[in-house]
């Protein structure tokens, strides 16, 4: 049986967060994620398989606490 995710929208930090750790795994530390462009990372939330936001609804934000949280998911899994 699949694993159902639902889907996320820009206000999922944390799950956005997740979705892309897993999808870039430890390519990215603490100082690339910083790095990444929000032209770049918006592009990488909107092609997520189950995210359902749009490029209009994003903002600055919302880009900001994804990153926040991609770092904090990154830490805690250098332990």
């Amino acid at each position: 049986m699949a694993h159902f995710e639902p889907p996320m929208h820009w206000n999922d930090h944390e799950d956005v967060a997740m979705a892309l750790y897993e999808k870039f795994g430890d390519d990215f530390s603490e100082a690339k994620i910083y790095r990444i462009r929000f032209t770049e990372l918006l592009e990488w939330v909107l092609s997520l398989p189950n995210f359902e936001g749009t490029k209009e609804e994003a903002n600055e934000g919302h880009l900001e606490q994804i990153q926040a949280k991609w770092v904090y998911e990154w830490r805690d899994n250098q332990k």
